[in-house]
């Protein structure tokens, strides 16, 4: 059974230090057992800038059993699937030890996309072009991270303004938008693929 007082005092102790981390946890819904985690991207990384969400499942034997954790923000990293946002972590799997919280998990995923461990990898191909072609891996995440983990400061009108240019019609772009609450990427996705 889930400690759901433990749980509420986690998640109590993460907004209250919010200012210095930057890492949030908040429920999905009146059910505790379903979190949203966010954490920055690490200064100096090609991460630097982007705020990633992760899903955050607790098992019934949290805990004493970790929490599952998955991007919900594609991500380009060895240890993070670029398909499913899965996470090659330690203290994910047999690490894991009650003495740690949401928060330390939380710290470790961001300490993880600072330092990337190719030799054990969730993601072989990421992996195989960080240790060949660590150029490009720093491009691909850099540009992953400016694409899906930075919400676009544009405004409404620019945003309907570069989706007309690239040959959409405005009623349908406008709608668009607004369906997808503004999110330019998701925009872009809808209207590509139909």
């Amino acid at each position: 059974m889930i400690d759901f007082a433990r749980v509420q005092k986690e998640l109590q102790e993460c907004s209250r230090d919010i200012e210095a981390s930057g890492i949030t946890v908040t429920p999905k819904s009146e059910n505790l057992a379903r979190l949203t985690g966010t954490i920055p991207g690490p200064i100096g990384t090609p991460y630097e800038g982007g705020i990633f969400q992760i899903d955050i499942s607790l098992p019934d034997g949290y805990p004493f059993e970790p929490p599952k954790m998955q991007f919900a923000t594609k991500v380009w990293h060895p240890n993070i699937s670029s398909q499913s946002g899965a996470i090659c972590l330690d203290i994910l799997k047999d690490q894991w030890s009650p003495a740690l919280t949401l928060k330390t998990a939380l710290l470790s995923v961001q300490a993880l996309l600072s330092a990337p461990q190719p030799d054990d990898p969730q993601d072989a191909v990421v992996a195989q072009q960080y240790l060949k072609d660590y150029q490009t891996f720093s491009g691909t995440a850099r540009y992953w991270t400016e694409t899906f983990a930075k919400t676009s400061s544009l405004g409404v009108e620019e945003k309907v303004q570069k989706l007309v240019e690239m040959g959409f019609p405005e009623a349908t772009v406008r709608s668009t938008l607004d369906a997808v609450g503004g999110d330019e990427n998701l925009a872009l996705e809808k209207l590509c693929s139909g």
